[in-house]
């Protein structure tokens, strides 16, 4: 899978960006506030439809502009071309030209991993990232889950909405406790499949960051340890006393320990770090085993924050990736040690939202 073709429009600092990409290693060097990162913030949104920054669509509009424009060719096993539209009166996602009806049509035309500085947020930061992560891979392989999530975040709102009310309708609220509790069960069971097969894959993606034989493990921690009908029951009064539901998956968690401890508490920063991209890692080669290829990789500016021994420990997946013919693109701020010749870049200048292939010997500014 590759991007073969990017258009930008209004997108951050692009007024207009049309460029073509070819399948392997696309290194994009520039300074800070060049748009380096804009970059792969718009492949991100065609795969994902969110901003892995967090910023809302209204954020990503060039400043003066009435609204972006994020269109891209991707090549896998066909040829589709995607689009996405926003302005504050507009909202509008198509498919070879076909307005999209249903997102779980659309989800996995592009499957995009992002590495970046923020990932360290999934090590020491509060549960719901880690609830994003897993089910952002569980509808990265299965883009039916996300029917199910948007469901069962429904049923919840609803069932929220009832608990706040002076007088429940306790009917009602029966009524959405047992659609939450079947949809919840659904992705509390993809959740458990899930988790122990990338367990392993981030043992051995950190042991290539380790300075030492660390062990890291995930543990899946669902906050109801019964049936999820009886939790709820369960916790009837406190919720109707707390106004909203304590127990379910919006509530679960994912442990990551290093030598059996949270990794929250007691890992260094390196740790944290190395551990996160473990986790991305991960993520690719779990996706790539799932769909027999291997994502769109986007490394925001990691390399640099890499020792040689770290940097050294994502050359694998770098080769396994140009050995599929994925692609790779990686930003940095000046030109890192580069890898084999086996994985040698393509490399472009980004200056004030424009792009320029470099000839090979050619420095950036030249």
């Amino acid at each position: 899978m590759h991007v073969a073709r990017l258009r930008l429009r209004n997108f951050r600092n692009y007024r207009r960006l049309d460029v073509e990409f070819g399948p392997g290693f696309h290194l994009l060097i520039g300074g800070n506030a060049q748009g380096k990162t804009n970059l792969l913030e718009a492949v991100y949104l065609l795969a994902a439809l969110r901003s892995f920054r967090g910023a809302p669509a209204a954020q990503l509009v060039r400043h003066g502009a009435g609204g972006f424009l994020v269109g891209a060719e991707v090549v896998s096993a066909r040829r589709d071309s995607a689009r996405l539209y926003w302005s504050p009166a507009e909202r509008r996602l198509t498919l070879n030209e076909e307005p999209v009806q249903r997102l779980v049509d659309y989800y996995g035309v592009l499957r995009a991993v992002v590495f970046c500085s923020e990932d360290i947020e999934l090590i020491k930061g509060p549960g719901a990232r880690r609830r994003r992560f897993m089910d952002l891979l569980c509808a990265q392989a299965n883009p039916g889950f996300l029917v199910l999530r948007r469901r069962y975040a429904e049923a919840i709102k609803s069932r929220n909405a009832l608990l706040r009310a002076p007088s429940p309708d306790r009917r009602a609220l029966e009524g959405f406790t047992l659609q939450a509790a079947r949809y919840g069960r659904e992705i509390m069971q993809f959740r458990a499949e899930l988790v122990p097969r990338i367990s392993q894959a981030v043992r051995s993606a950190y042991c290539a960051f380790a300075p030492e034989a660390e062990q890291a493990e995930l543990i899946y921690r669902p906050a109801a340890r019964e049936d999820l009908t009886e939790a709820f029951r369960r916790n009837w009064e406190r919720d109707l006393r707390l106004r909203t539901t304590t127990a379910g998956p919006h509530r679960d968690e994912l442990l990551i320990l290093l030598e059996g401890r949270p990794a929250a508490d007691y890992a260094s920063e390196g740790q944290k770090r190395s551990l996160a991209i473990a986790l991305r890692m991960a993520q690719a080669e779990y996706l790539a085993e799932v769909h027999g290829a291997p994502p769109v990789l986007l490394l925001d500016d990691v390399v640099g924050e890499l020792d040689a021994r770290r940097r050294a420990g994502l050359l694998p997946l770098l080769e396994r990736v140009r050995r599929a013919r994925g692609q790779v693109f990686m930003t940095c701020a000046q030109e890192p040690p580069l890898p084999p010749a086996s994985v040698r870049p393509r490399r472009w200048e980004v200056r004030a939202g424009t792009l320029r292939a470099l000839p090979e010997g050619c420095a950036p500014g030249s």
